[in-house]
C-alpha cells in the first residue's frame, strides 16, 4: 500500500516542476457553514488542476527505454493535459486518448502542451481501453491517471502542503474520481497528523467510490451521468480503493445541482473559477452532506479548474435561475397601441429589468385579438419574483414561470 514515505519522495522528485497551491480563507463558505474554511486552490496548478503533479512523478520514474518508447494515457482532460506537460519537459512523446464529447477547451489545451491527441468513446472507461490497445501495439508506457502507486504519491504532495500550511486543520474534503488524489492526500494527511478527518466527494451521478465503500468492493457503473466530467468515471481504481478503505472517514455524494450552485458562488464570491469536480467539496460543505462543528477548520481542495466555456455559461445562467436573480415570464395581453408599454411599466415599478422581450401574434392557443409575450427579466431574489408575479396577476396579466 502508498505509504507517506512514498510522498516525500514523490515531492522531492517534482520540486521546481509544480507550485505549491496557497490556502486562503473563504469569509463566505465560513459564514454559509458555520464552519472556518479554507480552501486549497489547486486550481491555480499549472495547467489548471493537480494531475501535473502524479504526471510528473510517474514520469520520473521511468528508464531510459521506456522514455524512448513513449508514453500514452487516457483522460477527461486534465489527466490529459498533465501527462502531456510533464512528457514535454521530460522529452517524451506522448499520445493521449480523450472520449469524442471531451470539451473542446481540454482538447486544445492538451494538444497545446505537445500531446498528440486521439478521440475514442462515450467516456473516460472506453478511451482507456483504446489507449491499453496503443500501449499494446506501439510499446509504450501507460500512464494511468489514479490506478497507479507514483501517481497517487505525486497528488499526494497537495496534503503535505495543506497540513504544512494550515497545520490547525481537522477536515480535509477531497473530490473522488478515480480516487488517485485522495488516495494520496490521506497518505500524506495522515502521515503528519492522524487526527486529521478525510472526507470523499462524488457526484451523485458518478457514485462509484460510494458503491465501492457501501458494497466493500470495487464497482463497476453501467454508466455515469454528471456535470462534473473531471471525476465521471465508472469505477474507482483498485489500488486507491484500498487506501480510501483504510485511511478516508466518509464518502458521500453531491448532487449536479449543488455542483452547479457552488460553482456560481464560487465565481461570484470568491472570484475563481472551478470545474465540476473542484466544485464538489465546497458543494458537499453547503448541503451538509457530511457532519461537521461549529468553527471546525476545513479545508475544501478545489482540485481544477478547467471548466469549458459553454458549461459555464449554462451553470451560471442557472445558478441565476435558482437564486432567483433571473426568470423567465409569459403572459397573454391584449393585441392593442400602448398595451406592452402598460406591461413593461408595471415591471419597472418593481425594479425588474428586462432582459430580452418576445412578442408574437401567430402564437397557438390565445385569441385572434391577443399576443404572446414572453419576458426575460433581471430580478433581485426569490422573494423579489413572487411579489412581481403577484403585483402582475393583480393587474390582470395571466404568468406562466418558464425559468
Amino acid at each position: 500500500m502508498l505509504t507517506y514515505d512514498d510522498v516525500v519522495v514523490a515531492r522531492e522528485r517534482i520540486e521546481g516542476e509544480i507550485r505549491r497551491t496557497p490556502i486562503e480563507h473563504s469569509r463566505t463558505f465560513s459564514e454559509r457553514s458555520g464552519a472556518d474554511v479554507r480552501c486549497k486552490l489547486e486550481l491555480f496548478q499549472r495547467t489548471g488542476a493537480f494531475k501535473l503533479r502524479g504526471a510528473t512523478n510517474r514520469i520520473a520514474t521511468m528508464d531510459d527505454d521506456e522514455r524512448a518508447a513513449g508514453v500514452v494515457t487516457a483522460s477527461a482532460g486534465n489527466h490529459a493535459q498533465g501527462v502531456a506537460l510533464a512528457a514535454s519537459r521530460a522529452g517524451v512523446d506522448a499520445t493521449v486518448v480523450m472520449p469524442e464529447h471531451a470539451p473542446i477547451s481540454k482538447i486544445e489545451a492538451t494538444e497545446g502542451y505537445g500531446a498528440d491527441v486521439v478521440l475514442h468513446g462515450a467516456d473516460y472507461d472506453a478511451a482507456a481501453e483504446h489507449a491499453h490497445a496503443i500501449e499494446r501495439d506501439q510499446q509504450r508506457t501507460y500512464l494511468h491517471a489514479f490506478d497507479d502507486p507514483a501517481v497517487m504519491a505525486g497528488q499526494g504532495t497537495v496534503g503535505l502542503e495543506i497540513v504544512e500550511d494550515c497545520p490547525e486543520v481537522e477536515t480535509v474534503v477531497v473530490p473522488i474520481g478515480g480516487g488517485g488524489l485522495i488516495a494520496g492526500i490521506a497518505t500524506a494527511v495522515q502521515g503528519l497528523d492522524p487526527d486529521v478527518r478525510v472526507v470523499g466527494v462524488q457526484a451523485a451521478g458518478a457514485p462509484s467510490a460510494v458503491e465501492a465503500i457501501q458494497q466493500d468492493r470495487v464497482v463497476e457503473l453501467e454508466a455515469v451521468d454528471t456535470i462534473a466530467d473531471g471525476i465521471a468515471t465508472r469505477a474507482i481504481g483498485s489500488t486507491p480503493y484500498e487506501v480510501i478503505r483504510e485511511r478516508v472517514d466518509t464518502v458521500v455524494p453531491v448532487s449536479d445541482s449543488a455542483i452547479a450552485q457552488a460553482i456560481s458562488l464560487l465565481v461570484e464570491r470568491s472570484k475563481v473559477v472551478v470545474e465540476g469536480a473542484g466544485a464538489t467539496p465546497i458543494a458537499a460543505l453547503l448541503t451538509e452532506a457530511f457532519d461537521f462543528e461549529e468553527d471546525e477548520t476545513i479545508v475544501p481542495v478545489l482540485s481544477g479548474g478547467n471548466i469549458d466555456p459553454n458549461v459555464l455559461t449554462t451553470v451560471l445562467m442557472r445558478g441565476l435561475v435558482h437564486s432567483g436573480r433571473y426568470v423567465k415570464l409569459r403572459t397573454v395581453l391584449k393585441d392593442r397601441p400602448g398595451a406592452l408599454t402598460e406591461l413593461t411599466t408595471i415591471i419597472a415599478e418593481n425594479r425588474a429589468n428586462v432582459y430580452a422581450i418576445q412578442h408574437d401574434r401567430t402564437a397557438r392557443n390565445i385569441g385572434m385579438e391577443s399576443a404572446e409575450v414572453v419576458l426575460d427579466l433581471e430580478t433581485r431574489g426569490q422573494e423579489h419574483v413572487a411579489e412581481l408575479i403577484d403585483e402582475l396577476e393583480a393587474s390582470g396579466y395571466p404568468i406562466e414561470l418558464l425559468l
